[in-house]
């Protein structure tokens, strides 16, 4: 996928990157300044294109950050009731 490429980006990330960089022409940011800005942040958010094929993407990232928070929160409740016994 050359670089610039867009076809890996659902229609709900093209309508958002079209939303934020509405906002920044609005702002007086040159047109190819806006477009920019808007796909770096619906990577930010989205972590790229969400569909199937590329680099590993397309996978929802909502299950490994679940168990990660699940792993977090065990792990702090451990470390309470180790310093409870102290």
């Amino acid at each position: 996928m050359p670089q610039g490429d867009k076809s890996k980006y659902t229609d709900k990330q093209e309508r958002k990157a079209d939303h934020i960089a509405e906002g920044y022409e609005k702002k007086g940011v040159s047109d190819k300044e806006a477009e920019r800005r808007a796909w770096a942040t619906v990577n930010k958010d989205d972590g790229g294109g969400k569909k199937a094929g590329g680099s590993g993407r397309g996978k929802d990232t909502s299950a490994a950050r679940s168990a990660s928070a699940k792993k977090a929160a065990a792990t702090r409740k451990r470390n309470a009731e180790h310093r409870a016994q102290h």
